[in-house]
């Protein structure tokens, strides 16, 4: 969530008023992420204060986006805990602002919870199958922009920085990726809208309390155990400055939070399969994006590239356990034909 593109506070308050939101009396860029600009804003509408994030996209296009804003609309339709974007006296929910496509969607309550507890892996978990199951007549199709064709792309591009054993490991995970997904029990896997970026920063905590999910902008139709994969990798993993220890499996918060997805929708055969796969998949993903936004940089107000040695960390971690760790985490009982 970097400033690329400066909105000038006038500018911001227009748009505001055209939604009907009020009067603009905040307008607060926010640090963090890397891929659009965002701000929070405060807006005042008879006697409330009202409280919202306002986007502007920097890579998605006009052709793209409603997918992304109105899956938010079906999901919040469906009682799933996003923001829901606002919408202007046409219906519109994309607006422009610089010659950029915008939104402004409802500020989650809560704050994200970065050292989560079992309690808190569950709570996701959980919510996670709800939005699965809540997505599944969602009519629109956009596949995942971030998905096998992108890493197929990106790789070549990334591999002049790399270091040998780097080099290395990230070709023989590429192949390994294409040889998987080739595979009719991986074509057969259950499939749909999936958020494919749900961190630890994108959900919003009350305590215990799960208040949200946010920022999709990453989402589009993919499998629901690539989804899995991605939370798990970020919930369920250590994150420690000691890089011995930094990405490794923490069996407690992952198995707490496969119970609570498996308690909403049990796990096919194919997904149990697939599994330990999958979670290769979720980390070669996020090494590969991370790689290429530290060394192919945008200029940006607020820039801070994260490090992509976490997750190449998190990837070797995944290959050293092998199947059985992930496997050990799936209650039979809950497997389904």
């Amino acid at each position: 969530m970097a400033v690329y593109t400066e909105v000038g506070f006038d500018e911001a308050a227009a748009l505001i008023l055209k939604l009907n939101l009020g009067e603009l009396t905040e307008l607060k860029g926010i640090q963090g992420g890397i891929e659009n600009t965002n701000y929070f804003v405060t807006s005042q509408r008879d006697g409330q204060t009202l409280q919202h994030v306002l986007t502007v996209f920097e890579r998605l296009g006009f052709e793209q986006l409603p997918f992304y804003l109105h899956l938010m609309k079906h999901l919040a339709s469906r009682g799933i805990p996003v923001p829901d974007p606002a919408a202007d006296a046409r219906g519109e929910i994309l607006h422009t602002l610089q010659a950029k496509p915008a939104a402004v969607v409802d500020r989650l309550a809560g704050r994200s919870e970065l050292a989560p507890q079992p309690s808190h892996c569950a709570a996701v978990g959980a919510m996670l199958a709800r939005m699965h199951l809540a997505g599944r007549d969602f009519e629109r199709q956009q596949p995942n922009l971030r998905g096998l064709a992108w890493w197929n792309e990106t790789v070549p591009v990334v591999l002049p920085f790399l270091k040998p054993e780097q080099n290395a490991l990230i070709r023989a995970e590429l192949a390994y990726q294409n040889h998987l997904a080739a595979q009719p029990a991986y074509q057969a896997l259950p499939r749909g809208p999936i958020h494919a970026d749900l961190f630890r920063d994108n959900v919003m905590f009350d305590g215990d309390q799960l208040c949200g999910f946010f920022d999709f902008y990453f989402a589009g139709c993919d499998t629901f155990l690539f989804d899995i994969a991605v939370c798990l990798n970020d919930w369920c993993v250590v994150h420690d400055a000691d890089a011995a220890l930094d990405g490794q499996h923490h069996a407690a918060r992952a198995g707490a939070l496969l119970a609570a997805y498996q308690s909403v929708r049990p796990l096919t055969a194919a997904e149990r399969q697939l599994l330990p796969g999958l979670l290769r998949a979720g980390a070669l993903r996020f090494w590969l994006s991370r790689l290429w936004d530290l060394h192919l940089p945008r200029e940006a107000a607020l820039l801070k590239p994260h490090d992509p040695g976490h997750f190449e960390r998190v990837l070797r971690s995944r290959l050293h356990d092998g199947p059985a760790t992930a496997t050990a985490l799936l209650d039979p009982a809950c497997e389904t034909a």
